[in-house]
């Protein structure tokens, strides 16, 4: 199990969800440059402050973005990468006019993996040795 100060609590849940989350911009465009870069991981820490998600590593390059974000249970992986990529397409294409020549700034496509403290078998075996 996870340490105690690792856990995040509700009223009703005790919870540690965090996802490692990957985007690229429409045809695998080198976009993430300069300025848009920097206004780029301005945004998504605005997003997630306002949604009380914490972000634990971010990574931008030129072509793609690795997202590392602790969340709540209520929120599920596409309404988090949704927040991330729609509102940040929405304000990168406002502040930077030439990115508007391109039909959206990013795929529709992304990965999104669960990260855990703990392996599936230890899991299994805790599971397991609660009995019925």
């Amino acid at each position: 199990m996870p340490r105690t100060k690792e856990l995040k609590r509700k009223r009703h849940s005790i919870y540690s969800l965090r996802y490692h989350i990957v985007w690229i911009p429409k045809y695998r465009k080198e976009l993430l440059k300069r300025g848009i870069k920097e206004r780029l991981k301005e945004i998504l820490h605005e997003i997630a402050g306002e949604h009380g998600w914490g972000i634990l590593e971010l990574a931008i390059e030129p072509d793609h973005v690795h997202l590392f974000v602790e969340t709540h249970p209520s929120d599920s992986p596409s309404n988090i990468v949704k927040a991330f990529k729609g509102r940040s397409s929405k304000e990168l294409r406002e502040e930077f006019s030439w990115l508007r020549r391109y039909p959206a700034l990013w795929t529709p496509s992304f990965y999104v993996g669960s990260v855990g403290h703990v392996s599936s078998a230890t899991v299994q075996r805790y599971i397991a040795e609660q009995g019925s």
